[in-house]
């Protein structure tokens, strides 16, 4: 595990207590991309309570705010596949 995936994902532990949480660094694939030099890319899907009664921009924020300061320098694009409750997740899986 990278040191900026750890950091990402201590970041969300914390705030957002994840039951289960993916962290997948995309950063090779974007290499002599004019911004990788400053940060890198992320995909992430996360399950946690903490999204529970919020739409899906709520909980990007939620994401966001939990990594605000790394956005700065550690990370140059994330994207949030999945945010989803442990109901939906469950949901997703079992099909119904």
């Amino acid at each position: 595990m990278s040191e900026r995936v750890a950091l990402i994902e201590q970041r969300l532990r914390a705030a957002l207590s994840p039951e289960h949480l993916e962290i997948r660094d995309d950063s090779a694939a974007h290499a002599g991309h004019a911004g990788a030099r400053e940060g890198g890319h992320f995909t992430l899907r996360i399950v946690s309570n903490a999204f529970s009664g919020r739409s899906l921009i709520q909980r990007h924020r939620l994401v966001h705010a939990a990594i605000a300061d790394l956005m700065r320098r550690e990370i140059h694009a994330l994207s949030i596949s999945k945010a989803q409750t442990p109901d939906e997740a469950r949901s997703s899986i079992t099909g119904n």
